[in-house]
């Protein structure tokens, strides 16, 4: 049976996107991963329609509890990032606990055998181990550098010449930002890293061992843009900009009412339009003649950023930010107001496009949370909730490894695993049919893939 696109994501309440393909239904991703990098990649692949297994020992992982939390003492973290996943809890430090993750990992079936992890120390699995039981098995591991020693988003960051380059003018301090920006990069590294590697193995029927490292994904980060080069070839660091724009005109501008904003000029439309609404045409065009200036250029925006910027913040001081937002909305600037995280989450509520929308999420309650950012023929997937610790142990380790519920029972008893405590009902993730277990020799991807 062909790959299939199967039923579409059911809408939460409240939520205004509707139904959209999830291309991936009958892909299997087991992950053993924490924080950020890895759990961001299962969460790309769920939201597309992946069956993502996420395991972690039966007291919760590392990340289980990692802020921000909500007023129950759940981490919001946790349930932001696993969102649409299945949750299994195995403890794999014993030896019927590894032995069911080798099985989990390595299963059989055409869209399974991938695994994905960031496990440290003695515990982890190896691929070895896993090619023992699948020869096409794809891992995936994680690490934070390419030695296997301990890094993190901010360690690394600090490493990469960002915090200098980072805040006002005339700091010297290094200034960190607080987005784990590589971290989150390098969850859409693996996740497309996976699904090259499925591609692979259906084209040559061949798994694969991938490694990442989140230092050498920071590295190839600053690099691809120039910024290794430039350093070297200027003989030196870039100094700090504030909040201007490197290399074009961007800056920020208060209102009368002290709100703020940040204006970009990065084309010459968009240059023309913010100089139109200003009415500075004339200041700007005897600028050029006395300082040989051509504007229309972002190299010459870029070193007159200064010039430009003081003859334009008097046109914001005059207005207060009604007027100013109906004025360059009307002349098509490009622009975007300064907003605390409250007000954004209050704009995502009232946005009827965003990828924002409400979710009852188990142990915490309504909360707002984020679906696909990926618009599948115009269409994006609203969020779905993240699940319960354990709560797919044992639906997972029945249909998958074929346990009884009885030997189920004796691994919880003996601390193994972690079934959750809502025994009402077996939550089950809806799918197509089971694909078949065929040569991946004898079938390709189609082109949507």
């Amino acid at each position: 049976m062909p790959w299939k696109h199967p039923q579409c994501a059911v809408p939460q309440k409240g939520s205004t996107l509707t139904p959209s393909p999830q291309p991936l239904d009958g892909l299997r991703i087991v992950e053993g991963a924490s924080f950020v990098a890895g759990p961001s990649a299962g969460l790309a692949l769920a939201q597309l329609g992946a069956d993502v297994i996420r395991v972690d020992p039966p007291g919760g992982g590392s990340d289980f509890l990692r802020w921000p939390l909500s007023s129950t003492g759940d981490s919001l973290f946790w349930a932001g990032l696993n969102k649409g996943k299945r949750s299994v809890a195995i403890d794999h430090r014993t030896e019927q606990g590894r032995e069911l993750l080798l099985a989990l990992a390595a299963a059989p079936g055409r869209g399974a055998g991938i695994f994905l992890d960031n496990m440290v120390g003695r515990h982890r699995l190896t691929y070895d181990e896993l090619r023992a039981r699948r020869e096409d098995v794809i891992h995936v591991h994680l690490q934070g550098r390419s030695d296997g020693s301990p890094a993190v988003d901010y360690t690394i960051n600090a490493e990469v010449g960002v915090p200098q380059m980072t805040g006002p003018e005339g700091v010297e301090q290094p200034v960190n930002h607080v987005l784990p920006a590589w971290d989150l990069l390098s969850g859409m590294v693996v996740a497309s890293g996976i699904l090259a590697a499925v591609l692979h193995r259906e084209r040559e029927g061949e798994g694969a061992r991938l490694e990442l490292a989140l230092a050498d994904v920071a590295l190839a980060g600053v690099g691809n843009m120039g910024w290794l080069a430039e350093a070297e070839m200027r003989g030196g660091p870039r100094v700090r900009q504030g909040n201007h724009m490197y290399g074009s005109f961007g800056v920020d501008f208060e209102t009368s009412d002290g709100r703020r904003l940040m204006v970009v000029a990065l084309t010459e439309g968009q240059w023309r339009a913010l100089r139109d609404v200003t009415e500075t045409g004339a200041v700007f065009a005897a600028l050029e003649q006395a300082l040989g200036a051509d504007l229309s250029q972002e190299g010459d925006r870029y070193r007159l950023r200064e010039t430009i910027a003081a003859v334009l913040r008097p046109w914001f001081a005059q207005r207060d930010f009604g007027a100013v937002r109906e004025l360059l909305e009307r002349a098509k600037v490009l622009w975007s107001p300064y907003l605390d995280m409250a007000e954004a989450a209050r704009a995502a509520r009232a946005d009827e496009t965003s990828v924002a929308a409400e979710v009852d999420q188990p142990g915490i309650g309504p909360l707002l949370a984020t679906g696909r950012p990926l618009r599948w023929a115009g269409t994006g997937a609203p969020p779905v909730p993240a699940p319960r610790l354990g709560e797919h142990t044992e639906d997972v380790l029945s249909d998958l490894l074929g346990l009884s519920s009885g030997e189920i029972g004796r691994l919880q008893d003996a601390g193994v695993v972690r079934v959750s405590g809502d025994g009402s009902r077996r939550s089950r993730r809806p799918s197509g049919p089971e694909l078949p277990q065929d040569s991946p020799r004898q079938r390709s991807l189609p082109a949507r893939m």
